[in-house]
């Protein structure tokens, strides 16, 4: 498998000197199987990125879009995804079971005329809703696929990807510590990321900052490393990086959970992703 990054910010993009090193783009990331088939996970502003790139490469292969949840930072992107006015392009869309709704909001609601200019009916791209997810895991070629549900407001999947011996555990949007959370909880999410050689997590907050935000649906990094240490994950890139948060508090973020891995005595691997940064494992 190789993952590469288009979109690691949370909540909002934040352009800007002080996003260059980790990114400015909301939710998008590409996993790309061992036989070549292309699975994107969310549509935040990133993935515009990703459909640039492939419009260059002259590309206009099938790809899977796999939604985690539909707030709007994980789908803006989708109106500015070149390939969606691609004849040639077969867009498969699963993930939680509202993703549909989610990517023709902008496009067509019952409130008014939409939120863009043209309607989700002029696009020219063959866009279906598979909905194996809701069901079961999906298989795409060797590739096989599973989700958990997240703790979240209003919900959302979290996925399991599992190619030739390898195991990618991708979790956002997602309180590990939520207030009156039952301790299966964090066993679940244990068992769903256990022996990962990538686990990306949610880690929006400091834990300092969590207690103001309970509910809000997001982790602090120190239950992000909590919950990595415990599955015996090989590699943690912390995700989903609060907007206020710069390049350079990111990197002492980096620099504390490095220190408390080495007070645990462990071995994993933790950094923050980092937007255009790929991985093969």
């Amino acid at each position: 498998m190789r993952i590469k990054f288009w979109g690691t910010r949370g909540s909002i993009a934040t352009p800007g000197k002080d996003t260059v090193t980790y990114g400015g783009n909301t939710t998008c990331v590409e996993v790309t199987s061992s036989e070549g088939q292309r699975v994107v996970i969310d549509a935040g502003s990133g993935i515009r990125l990703l459909g640039e790139h492939m419009k260059a490469k002259g590309e206009h292969a099938t790809l899977y879009l796999l939604i985690t949840h539909i707030h709007w930072d994980h789908l803006l992107g989708f109106p500015f995804f070149s390939p969606i006015h691609d004849k040639q392009c077969k867009i498969k869309v699963d993930g939680y079971p509202t993703c549909m709704k989610g990517i023709r909001y902008a496009f067509d609601n019952q409130m008014g005329d939409g939120f863009f200019p043209i309607s989700f009916e002029d696009l020219e791209a063959e866009i279906t809703y598979l909905g194996v997810l809701k069901r079961e895991a999906l298989r795409i070629g060797d590739m096989v696929i599973d989700k958990v549900p997240l703790t979240h407001p209003q919900g959302g999947f979290g996925f399991r990807f599992q190619d030739q011996g390898k195991v990618v555990v991708f979790i956002t949007d997602n309180e590990l510590s939520a207030k009156g959370q039952s301790p299966d909880t964090m066993e679940q999410y244990v068992r769903f990321s256990e022996g990962a050689d990538l686990l990306i997590h949610d880690a929006q907050y400091t834990p300092g900052e969590i207690s103001q935000r309970k509910g809000w649906g997001h982790s602090n990094f120190e239950d992000t490393l909590e919950l990595a240490i415990r599955a015996g994950v090989g590699r943690l890139l912390l995700f989903h990086h609060d907007p206020t948060r710069t390049d350079k508090e990111l990197e002492a973020i980096e620099r504390r959970c490095r220190t408390i891995v080495k007070e645990r005595g462990s071995e994993l691997e933790v950094e923050a992703a980092r937007e255009g940064e790929e991985i093969g494992l």
